[in-house]
Parts: structure tokens; sequence; C-alpha cells
């Protein structure tokens, strides 16, 4: 069976016996990529790989659950695609990928071939932003949408809004679902450039701004062997260009199947590389290529990655991980969310304030979903900045707004 090996310098495949152990994968390790199995240290845990420093010491003792080099891959919930996670002390010469010759003997050498020399592929060590912690309401409803009522067999995304600190840790603090068509492999966003104007001007008004984009991948996708595939790290840059925002985060949610043989949904963050965003302005980017194997990106010029000529770029080279906290955010998120059937309606409004009639007034409204749903009746430029800022505040709520929120909902 197939055990996708991650470490610092990527994602690696080794294939070993489905009734192997620890042990012998360890010696696979050594034998195909070179790093002793003394030097080997190996875990399920992706936290393996964000030890820094003085964690990095302690890395031994925190990270045992695959220590037992008795242990049998299956036993500890390893099956065929398992990612394994390995910490090694020391260099290695990293094998490149399978690539396509050019520039051979007797070839003349064009300006793209000499300017190709010196595209150098590299992997980006560090991400922008220290980490991204989610509210726990808010992830919780996205996940839950996409598990319970998608069941993962659609793609489904959104736009993260929050704040970012002086320490480049960013919370994303609300999730704003586009309208959008989603299949096994693809997510179409149909864009509403008003109703992106109202989730702007909330967001101005709570004191956050867009900071990332998050989406699903599909139980078909689970199967397959990559972490994004190309359409996904096209989608992607695109998005991450667009935002000109350096620290931009992009968020993967999907099933990953436990030591119990069930499935657990599961957090991913990573940035694009600097490089990545720079290759997708450039141009470097093929559109349309079908029949390319999902793993790969294939650029429209040869790029060199690790000494040899390619055309054909391993999509873990552009990903930088981001370590992934929670966190209670200042907003409720039990409003019904736009773009989903069924659509937010006044009617709902009424009901969830005659649930939450024994709150301050402020408290009721601090939902970023129902107050997406007043910006239809409110004034854009001036009155939805207000009222966001209030409850950005937690302030009283002019009495004038809260005429009209009354009014909306007993129109019903």
């Amino acid at each position: 069976m197939l055990i996708r090996i991650r470490s610092r310098d990527g994602l690696e495949r080794a294939n070993v016996d489905p009734s192997a152990t620890v042990g012998q994968l360890q010696s696979v390790i050594e034998s195909e990529f070179q790093v002793p199995v003394s030097a080997q240290l190996l875990s399920r845990n992706q936290g393996l790989l964000l030890a820094k420093g003085a964690a990095a010491a302690a890395a031994a003792s925190n990270f045992i659950d695959m220590k037992d080099p008795s242990a049998t891959l299956a036993s500890l919930g390893l099956s065929h695609g398992s990612v394994v996670f390995l910490s090694y002390e020391g260099e290695r010469n990293v094998k490149g990928p399978h690539v396509n010759p050019a520039g051979s003997f007797g070839k003349k050498m064009t300006m793209d071939d000499l300017i190709a020399k010196q595209t150098r592929i590299e992997r980006q060590e560090k991400p922008h932003s220290n980490s991204a912690s989610f509210d726990r309401d808010a992830a919780n409803a996205f996940q839950h949408y996409v598990n319970e009522t998608l069941a993962f067999a659609v793609k489904r995304g959104g736009f993260m809004y929050g704040t970012v600190n002086d320490e480049g840790e960013v919370l994303v603090e609300f999730i704003y679902e586009p309208p959008q068509q989603g299949t096994e492999e693809s997510l179409l966003l149909l864009r509403d450039v008003e109703e992106e104007r109202q989730v702007d001007a909330i967001a101005i008004g709570l004191g956050m701004r867009r900071v990332g984009f998050i989406f699903t991948q599909t139980v078909g996708q689970n199967k397959r062997d990559y972490t994004l595939s190309n359409l996904e790290i096209k989608q992607a840059a695109e998005l991450h260009a667009e935002s000109g925002d350096k620290g931009w985060v992009t968020a993967v949610v999907k099933l990953e199947v436990n030591e119990e043989g069930g499935a657990d949904v599961h957090f991913e963050a990573f940035q694009l590389s600097d490089q990545c965003i720079r290759l997708w302005k450039d141009g470097f980017f093929v559109e349309d290529c079908p029949d390319l194997d999902p793993k790969l990106s294939r650029m429209k010029k040869n790029v060199v990655i690790l000494g040899k000529d390619t055309r054909d770029v391993d999509n873990d080279f552009f990903l930088v991980l981001v370590k992934i906290l929670d966190h209670q955010g200042p907003l409720s998120c039990t409003f019904p969310i736009e773009n989903r059937t069924p659509a937010p309606t006044l009617r709902a409004l009424k009901a969830h304030l005659d649930r939450t009639k024994s709150m301050p007034y402020v408290r009721r409204i601090s939902d970023f979903h129902l107050l997406l749903l007043l910006a239809k009746y409110f004034d854009v430029s001036a009155d939805v900045p207000q009222l966001a800022e209030a409850v950005r505040v937690q302030g009283p709520v002019p009495e004038g707004y809260q005429i009209i929120i009354d009014s909306l909902a007993s129109n019903t």
C-alpha cells in the first residue's frame, strides 16, 4: 500500500506491505529517502512539523504515537493513502520529480529557455501569518453544513473575515458564503458584487477585513494522492492575488479516517508561497490541462526544480503550512446563512428576535448573517457600518434602527 510521507522537504511516497510495521516503514524511508532510522521521528500528528527551537528538541517526548517499531501500521489506523509526518536532523539530497528534458544536444537555446533557467521553483519555509485561529461557532456552522447536508459530496467555499494582530496571528470571526455551484472536483463562485459590498461594509463596522478563503474537499477527492489539486491551487492563487495580502490564508476542510475506522472532519490551513503568486500574476499557469495528474500544476514555460527542467510542478512546492487554533469570538452564528437552501427571510428574523428577546438588543443582532440580511434594507454606505459599529463595541443600538428592524420582522 502507498503511505504519503510529509516532511520539511514536501510530500513523498513510500510503498509498503499492508501488514507492515512502523519499523519496516522506517527501513523503507532509510532506503528510499536516505534518512537513517536513528534520525527519524514519525507521527500522524502534523504538529510535528510545526515544532521549532525548544519545541523541536522536546518533540521526541511529545510525538510518541509511532514510537513502537513493532506496531503494525494498520493498528495505528493507517491505510492506503494515509499521511505520516517525518521530522529528522541533518541534510539529504531530495530526489527530483520526473522531468521532460529541454535543451538537448544540438538544439538552439531560445530567450524563453534562458529565462526558464532563472525560474527556480523553491520551497518557502515560513508563512507570513504565524497561525490561523477559527471562531468555533463559525467553523462549526460551515463544517456541519457540508458534512450533514452536503455529505462532502460536492465542494463548498466561503470568504473568511476577521483580524490580524501585530504578531501575524489571523483570527477568523465569520465566514461569508457567496453564491456558488460545487461539483465533486470543482467550485464555481457566482460572485455578487452588491452583496460583497454589503459584507465589506459590515466588516468595516466590526473592525474586520477579508483574511482568506475556505473550501471543502469531497469524499471522492480523499481517494486521490494530493494535498491540493491543480484546480484548487489555481483558484486559491487567483483569490490570494486578488486580495493583495501576503498574509492571506487558504483553509481546507475534509473528512479523514480515524483510528476506529470512522471519519472525522479535519481542518488544514496554508499560505501559497510568494513565488506561486508571482507565477500566477505572470501568467505561468496553464489554465486547461484535463489529462494532467491533479497533484501537478503545468507551467507554460520550463522551470527548474532541484536542478532539473520541467513544466510540471508538484503542488506541494507552493504550499506553506499554517498552524491552526480556535477561539470563541464576539459574534454568534445561529441565524440562517446566506446563499443556502432555504434562504434567510424576514420570517427567520422575527423567529430569531422572539427567541432572543431576553437579551440586550445589541446581543440579539450580534450575528454576521443576520446583519447581512438587514444590510439589504439599510443604506450600505452609512447605516450598515454604523449598525455594525454598535455590535463591535456592544453599545446601545440607536432607537431608530431598532424600530426599523422590529418593523421588518413584524411585516411577515
